[in-house]
């Protein structure tokens, strides 16, 4: 895979400067929105549709713009560092967290309701066989 150097010569593939260019998470937001349109307007739900690609071009218009913010920056990929790469591994972390969470009480609410606990009991065996195969991935490689 052909590589270039960045700044301080560390060589780079050429994924990585795909996501790492600040174009990148622009077009996302876009082809994100384009997709959330389609989906609704196929469900019948035009006009939700066309607010969530608003929603999602201001986004990507944000993330375009704001060049300044080192937050934005960071997000954007053209910004990143070591510290910013341990904040996001740390809030997809905590991401990952409030989710599991809230598939557990999901699915006991569900279950408590008398209701078998789809699609939370799915979901949350999901996200626990991905926890375990991370780690036994990350201690392999360790």
């Amino acid at each position: 895979m052909p590589t270039a150097t960045n700044d301080v010569g560390v060589r780079r593939s050429r994924a990585d400067r795909v996501y790492r260019s600040r174009w990148f998470l622009p077009a996302f937001a876009l082809v994100l929105g384009g997709g959330m349109l389609a989906a609704m307007w196929v469900g019948g739900s035009l006009r939700e549709g066309l607010y969530s690609f608003a929603l999602m071009a201001g986004l990507a218009f944000l993330f375009l713009l704001g060049g300044r913010s080192e937050t934005i920056r960071g997000l954007r990929g053209d910004g990143r560092d070591e510290r910013f790469a341990m904040i996001d591994t740390r809030a997809t972390a905590f991401a990952g967290s409030v989710v599991i969470g809230t598939l557990i009480v999901a699915w006991l609410v569900e279950v408590a309701r008398g209701h078998s606990g789809q699609p939370y009991a799915w979901l949350g065996a999901i996200a626990g066989l991905a926890y375990l195969v991370g780690i036994g991935i990350l201690r392999w490689r360790s």
